[in-house]
């Protein structure tokens, strides 16, 4: 069987709060309806901006289970299982599995020192004691990690399990080309990846590109050869506009609705207050009650508030 491949448009859910910091599952439940209404490809709970970080074990598993009571098939669903230690991964990886995920999406694991060969090895081991497709994220502040282009076309060739990337280490549109250069080179037989035949060349065997990084490269990296964005935006259905008009064959099209849209992307992924940012949009848009982020994210003061008043007014979304 040919591995699972992803594309369009994911959206990483946000973890709602309600004043006191408890979680807020009716909350979270109106985004999931909001952003399929938006025309979203699936969903990836349990990611960076959904401060997993900030989630106990129990809260981990409660948000897992009621994106996917709330979703009820319509759509995939990727839960973030990354871990530091291997043993962790794969029982975070299971117990994915065994809630009915779609896919996992892991970072490597977090070590110092750490090489290729020890990431291409956790990648490996993961999907060799669950049998459950992995997308591979590159996002080196995380993780603290930078993978190669060839690192990744590696995992890609060696893990069959693991053909979905969610790449956001700049600049990616170069990155993609890059990856996709390495697999196409290994179709045809030459360059390192041709080496050992793990997968690579075979017939209607491929790799998928996500961008990410809250949709600011993303024409870039379609015109690159990316499969579509999984990332947070306040605002889904704009990327599911420029990924549909560019998958048509409308690059012009695609790229008025990108630049009309860009600035607003840029302010939402503001390091630091990204997610109190896109907390706040969401709350404007009637999904979440409260728009607070769990200590010790960052809070929006007023300025931040009227300059989002602006552009929002300004790309027409106010």
């Amino acid at each position: 069987m040919p591995p699972t491949l992803f594309g369009g448009v994911f959206s990483v859910l946000p973890t709602p709060f309600d004043p006191s910091g408890e979680l807020d599952l009716d909350s979270l439940a109106r985004v999931i309806d909001l952003f399929l209404a938006d025309g979203v490809s699936g969903f990836t709970a349990l990611g960076v901006t959904s401060e997993i970080a900030r989630l106990t074990e129990p809260e981990r598993d409660r948000v897992l289970d009621a994106v996917l009571a709330s979703v009820n098939g319509r759509v995939p669903v990727v839960a973030g299982t990354t871990a530091d230690g291997l043993r962790t991964c794969i029982e975070y990886t299971r117990r994915a599995k065994s809630a009915g995920a779609a896919a996992v999406m892991i970072s490597p694991p977090r070590m110092p020192k750490i090489n290729s060969d020890a990431v291409a090895k956790h990648f490996s081991e993961v999907a060799s004691a669950v049998d459950l497709p992995i997308i591979v994220q590159d996002y080196p502040p995380i993780s603290g990690y930078a993978m190669e282009a060839s690192l990744l076309a590696r995992i890609a060739r060696d893990v069959p399990a693991a053909r979905t990337i969610k790449l956001e280490d700049p600049p990616t549109p170069f990155k993609t080309s890059r990856i996709l250069e390495l697999w196409s080179a290994a179709e045809r037989g030459v360059g390192v990846l041709a080496k050992r035949d793990r997968g690579a060349g075979a017939p209607g065997v491929n790799i998928a590109i996500f961008g990410g990084l809250g949709g600011v490269f993303l024409l870039e990296e379609l015109m690159a050869g990316a499969a579509g964005a999984m990332t947070g935006f306040g605002f889904p259905s704009i990327l599911v506009k420029i990924v549909t008009l560019f998958r048509a064959g409308n690059s012009d099209e695609a790229a008025a609705a990108f630049y009309a849209a860009v600035p607003l992307m840029r302010f939402e992924f503001q390091e630091g207050i990204g997610m109190a940012i896109r907390k706040e949009v969401l709350r404007r848009r009637g999904a979440i009650a409260h728009a607070g982020i769990r200590a010790p994210g960052g809070t929006l003061d007023e300025t931040t508030r009227r300059a989002l008043d602006r552009v929002l007014a300004w790309t027409g979304q106010a």
